[in-house]
């Protein structure tokens, strides 16, 4: 499963991309539109990893897949080590790229 946003984050659209404020900790982060986008289809609207990749290879098909999930990655470990994202309970994506790895 995906993080999901966490409650207390505001998101704001704008011209380039959007902003995330956590009204918690008083924490703003600037996101670029490809960031944005990804904020967008964080659930529910994307429920799992591959979901995700689909929507974003339909919307930046240009982009190799495993540089997008690179890129993903990598937005999403910042975003949760700062507490904007809650992190994903384990269960069927777990259990199923555990089994695909092995």
């Amino acid at each position: 499963m995906l993080p999901t946003p966490n409650p207390d984050v505001i998101f704001k659209s704008v011209s380039d991309g959007a902003v995330l404020f956590h009204t918690g900790q008083e924490v703003y982060f600037g996101l670029n539109a490809v960031g944005a986008k990804v904020w967008e289809l964080l659930p529910p609207r994307c429920r799992s990893w591959e979901e995700l990749l689909r929507e974003l290879q339909t919307v930046y098909p240009e982009v190799e897949e495993e540089t997008l999930r690179t890129d993903i990655e990598e937005l999403l470990e910042e975003l949760a080590g700062i507490g904007l994202l809650t992190p994903a309970a384990l269960g069927d994506d777990a259990a199923a790229a555990e089994a695909r790895d092995a």
